[in-house]
């Protein structure tokens, strides 16, 4: 398999060596979700797609991939919402602004926009994955007249363990954008839907043949979720799933991530359900 490059004439070399970066910005968006904001040297734009992540390096502690939770549309700056879990996000739990920390990518094949544009976009995100799931809304937010109607569908365990609440919010009160919503389990204060995240698709009106959907989230909601789809009529052709499972290297080199012939980190975490069908495990 070919090595991925990040721009065209970058040397091989760079895949493997953290560029330093710094934490300009931290945000508590839960008990265990934090945002933070990353400049690159020279303030330069980090030219990622909606669906790409990144590895975050901490010397002396370790390396993992994160998604890209910020639009590209957004100069200067990029975003990475980080659940904390394991070693590295413990310790870059206690980060604040001004910390340098490694960065390599962007990685992995993420979404090709331009399938999406023209059409009614349906974004699916489940927990954690509306991380990376926002750099695409925002993307067609800030691009309004080039796409359809921006549907989304978020669920969450808890009202509690719901991220970015204040766009929620926001994105309730746009009327360019149809935005639903529901947990598992709702607190006293909780006066929304309750119910898991396929029961918001049946009440959808879609236009089948002009929607197109990325669904992101835990691996035990996907199946469901494009059964629910197919349900409703809308064809695989137009379905689109962020895996981003068991990544580490970045590079296809590891092999934690790969299915079948496939790796993860190279091939997805984007893929078109089409060709997810091949792969054992996939689903």
């Amino acid at each position: 398999m070919e090595l991925q490059t990040l721009k065209p004439g970058l040397e091989t070399r760079e895949l493997y060596v953290p560029e330093m970066a710094e934490i300009t910005a931290v945000r508590r968006l839960t008990a265990m979700e934090t945002l933070y904001t990353v400049k690159l040297p020279g303030g330069r734009d980090l030219g990622h797609r909606p669906g790409q992540f990144v590895e975050v390096s901490l010397f002396g502690v370790g390396e993992a991939p994160i998604s890209v939770s910020s639009s590209p549309t957004r100069r200067g700056e990029f975003e990475m919402g980080i659940r904390r879990v394991g070693m590295l996000t413990e310790v870059l739990a206690g980060y604040g602004p001004g910390r340098k920390i490694g960065i390599r990518g962007p990685f992995g094949n993420g979404i090709d926009v331009e399938k999406f544009r023209g059409k009614d976009v349906l974004i699916v995100a489940g927990g954690i994955g509306l991380v990376p799931m926002r750099s695409m809304i925002n993307y067609v937010r800030d691009n309004r007249d080039q796409f359809g109607r921006l549907i989304i569908c978020y669920g969450s365990r808890s009202d509690t363990e719901l991220l970015f609440t204040d766009e929620l919010a926001a994105w309730e009160k746009d009327p360019r954008v149809e935005y639903h919503v529901t947990v598992d389990r709702g607190s006293e204060a909780w006066q929304g839907r309750t119910g898991v995240i396929t029961t918001l698709i049946p009440g959808l009106d879609l236009d089948l043949p002009n929607t197109v959907c990325c669904i992101c989230g835990p691996p035990v909601m996907y199946r469901f979720v494009v059964l629910t789809l197919r349900g409703k009529g809308l064809p695989d052709r137009n379905i689109y799933m962020s895996l981003e499972r068991r990544m580490k290297c970045g590079v296809g080199k590891c092999g934690h991530c790969q299915i079948d012939s496939t790796y993860v980190c190279q091939d997805g975490p984007v893929y078109h359900l089409p060709d997810l069908a091949k792969l054992r495990e996939a689903l």
